[in-house]
């Protein structure tokens, strides 16, 4: 367990200091011929798989594996012989929580590596395929054909039944990004959020892929409405995010209110006509900056208040 929150906690300090680079399915780090994959148990038949790119919820059975998230393509063999070692059925589903690499970047290798000669099903919202499919910006690199999604939904959920259980996937608008899912585990009792909820950092809110600070507090309410929690608070409900430890309802219910109080703040302030440069000055992150920001000047902080300040309509 410790191995495994230490990992956790690499993947939030990427997250925080790599996230452009996040997008380039390509993504490279010498680092990454060193790390592990590491199998938690959550419940019932789910795991988390703890990596350099991030958690990959895992649910296995007689009918075959299935994955959400896949991490970065150099990832792919050792989460594949992680998952070699709880199951030799085929990768049938995969599903993405939004189009970053750190989610969508092994979805090639992992369907060649684990589909035994079927192409598995790649599920994510309609906004991931038409962004994956769309000419790259300047300075990054097309996506392969590989790994864009072949089973795209575009209702409010999408739902199917594997390995004795109803998976739901829920698309979360406007959130980290415009093309956001959850997935809820429903036998098993178990949600993975993807990057809506990062328990140890502030949330990416990526405005240029149609985030916003309200979508993240809206699925963040979603989610809570789904966990039901066990004696004091503990069990009940598993929550896998997108990067970091193991959670409850009560963890993301705290991070809900975390984000909702900074969002007041700076609303206030914009009413109050102050610039981004003031609204910085005046920290309305302070109290939070310890735990989820690496200090008041730390890039999470800076990013995050940017964000919060033009998704708020700040000028």
């Amino acid at each position: 367990m410790n191995r495994v929150l230490a990992l956790a906690a690499l993947t939030a300090g990427l997250i925080g200091a790599q996230e452009p680079n996040f997008q380039n399915p390509n993504f490279q780090n010498p680092n990454f011929q060193n790390i592990e994959e590491h199998i938690l148990p959550v419940q019932g038949s789910v795991y988390m798989l703890v990596g350099a790119g991030g958690n990959t919820t895992l649910q296995v059975g007689k009918d075959g594996v299935l994955l959400v998230d896949t991490q970065f393509a150099t990832l792919a063999p050792k989460i594949m012989a992680a998952v070699r070692t709880l199951s030799a059925m085929p990768v049938r589903y995969i599903i993405n929580t939004n189009v970053h690499g750190e989610h969508t970047g092994g979805n090639g290798a992992i369907a060649k590596l684990g589909g035994e000669g079927a192409i598995p099903r790649i599920i994510a919202n309609d906004h991931v395929l038409n962004r994956m499919t769309a000419p790259p910006a300047a300075g990054q690199v097309a996506v392969p054909e590989s790994d864009w999604p072949n089973d795209e939904y575009f209702t409010p959920t999408k739902d199917f039944f594997f390995n004795g259980e109803a998976v739901v996937v829920y698309h979360m608008p406007a959130a980290h990004t415009d093309g956001d899912s959850i997935v809820f585990f429903r036998r098993s009792d178990v949600i993975s959020t993807g990057d809506i909820f990062t328990p140890e950092t502030y949330p990416v809110i990526d405005m240029t892929r149609g985030g916003s600070v309200q979508g993240i507090i809206d699925a963040l309410n979603r989610i809570i409405e789904l966990t039901v929690p066990a004696k004091y608070q503990e069990g009940g409900t598993y929550v896998i995010p997108g990067h970091g430890r193991l959670c409850e309802e009560a963890d993301v219910v705290e991070y809900r209110d975390m984000v909702t109080i900074i969002r007041d703040r700076i609303q206030d302030l914009i009413r109050k006509g102050k610039t981004l440069d003031e609204v910085r000055a005046a920290r309305p992150t302070l109290d939070y900056d310890t735990q989820y920001g690496g200090g008041a000047t730390g890039p999470g902080t800076e990013r995050f208040v940017e964000a919060v300040y033009r998704s708020l309509g700040g000028k």
